[in-house]
């Protein structure tokens, strides 16, 4: 089962936008929760800023997984970036990250978050997968997610 086509829209997959800065970034992203899904900006950023100075939420290869929980939020939500041109994230490896998914949780959701993230660093970790992400057309990017099975 895919758990990760759940959390995705159309209106969350955000491809080849440039951003200055991880700060940037999530303020995009903090924007887009609260357009989306009602959520508070500010909690929002802050959740994934805070989560961010406990260490770099890069995985290498060009993705990252920035996450937070929320006080208030009923289900587990995302948002989708292909960033154009890659943005710095203190990567294990020390690339740019090109493909990035935020992941919102529920402020109690332990198992659910780690499950999530799991499925997306096995998804995200195929090369193949991040292949085809990097090189579709932006509106297949839905498609691609939200079809995968691991």
């Amino acid at each position: 089962m895919n758990l990760i086509a759940p959390l995705l829209s159309t209106d969350s997959i955000i491809s080849d936008q440039g951003f200055s800065s991880k700060k940037k970034l999530f303020e995009h992203a903090a924007g887009l929760f609260e357009n989306l899904k009602g959520l508070k900006r500010q909690d929002v950023f802050d959740s994934l800023f805070d989560r961010e100075r406990l260490g770099s939420t890069a995985l290498g290869y060009g993705v990252a997984i920035p996450h937070g929980r929320i006080k208030g939020l009923d289900s587990a939500a995302g948002a989708f970036y292909r960033i154009k041109p890659p943005l710095e994230f203190d990567s294990p490896d020390g690339l740019p990250i090109n493909l990035c998914f935020v992941l919102l949780v529920p402020h109690h959701a332990n198992e659910e978050h780690l499950q999530i993230l799991g499925e997306l660093a096995q998804m995200l970790g195929d090369e193949a997968v991040r292949e085809s992400l990097l090189s579709a057309e932006p509106k297949n990017l839905f498609e691609l997610l939200t079809t995968w099975m691991p």
